[in-house]
């Protein structure tokens, strides 16, 4: 279940909720019981390639923007 981090304008704590993606614009009060919370922006990074494997190298790129076929 995904998780979403809140800020109580009220009181500056930030906190995070777990809920479904279908509940997260649901208002959420925070601990203490602020009604006057905003959801954060969230991100995340995730590195690497799933096909990558380590030690081998691909050949490199040829014939331009498209493969050589359609640029004149």
């Amino acid at each position: 279940m995904p998780r979403y981090d809140y800020r109580c304008r009220t009181c500056g704590d930030t906190f995070e909720v777990s809920r479904s993606m279908a509940d997260s614009s649901a208002d959420t009060p925070c601990p203490v019981g602020h009604d006057d919370t905003v959801k954060l922006l969230t991100t995340f990074g995730v590195g690497g390639s799933a096909s990558a494997q380590r030690g081998t190298q691909s050949a490199p790129p040829s014939g331009g923007c498209c493969g050589g076929g359609c640029c004149s």
